[in-house]
């Protein structure tokens, strides 16, 4: 009886320390993955379709367009230019992540509208992320920053920045720019070539 009993004891102790060492090492895995996002990246927003957090930490090593969109401009068809270069590259390690924003008046009010129009309208499929201010005061840390790097804020819906995949800002582009645009795609394929540091 007694055997059991040291047994059972031994086998909680084991286990207890089983999850110790598992809880230890994704805590650890979680403060590597943390200190090697680029501060560009260090940035969390609710994604559009369920507004859970989403870190942008978890495209690092990619080649990231960031734009920020709306659904009533004259621009807003380049969703479908979006989603096209979005499909065509995105096993090569681009990305394109969306932020609808009011800034300019043409948003819609509702999240799920927007998320609802991107995809019956457009088939998008890349991340979009809930409505964010892009200018001013307002505008988040990230946007921030991005209109620090290239001296430019978003001057109208579909401003582009293209960041490396070493985290860091390549360049901008203005609405004029399609998502098509040799220039642009250039710049892309460049940048996707290069391996992550």
């Amino acid at each position: 009886m007694l055997n059991i009993k040291l047994i059972k004891s031994l086998a909680v102790v084991l286990w207890m320390l089983a999850i110790s060492a598992s809880w230890a090492q994704s805590t650890t895995f979680t403060a590597a993955q943390s200190a090697a996002c680029p501060t560009l990246l260090n940035h969390t927003f609710p994604r559009l379709q369920d507004e859970k957090p989403q870190s942008l930490c978890q495209y690092s090593g990619k080649v990231i367009l960031v734009v920020n969109t709306a659904s009533y401009c004259g621009f807003t068809p380049q969703y479908k230019g979006l989603e096209s270069i979005y499909s065509q590259y995105k096993d090569k390690g681009l990305v394109v992540l969306g932020f609808p924003s009011n800034d300019f008046a043409q948003e819609k009010t509702n999240n799920q509208d927007i998320a609802d129009f991107c995809e019956n309208t457009f088939g998008v499929k890349f991340p979009m992320f809930t409505k964010t201010a892009v200018t001013g005061d307002a505008a988040s840390p990230f946007f921030k920053q991005l209109a620090q790097d290239p001296g430019q804020r978003p001057k109208w819906n579909f401003y582009k920045y293209l960041i490396g995949r070493d985290g860091k800002l390549i360049d901008s582009y203005n609405s004029m720019t399609s998502p098509e645009s040799k220039s642009l795609v250039q710049a892309i394929e460049k940048s996707l070539a290069q391996k992550a540091s």
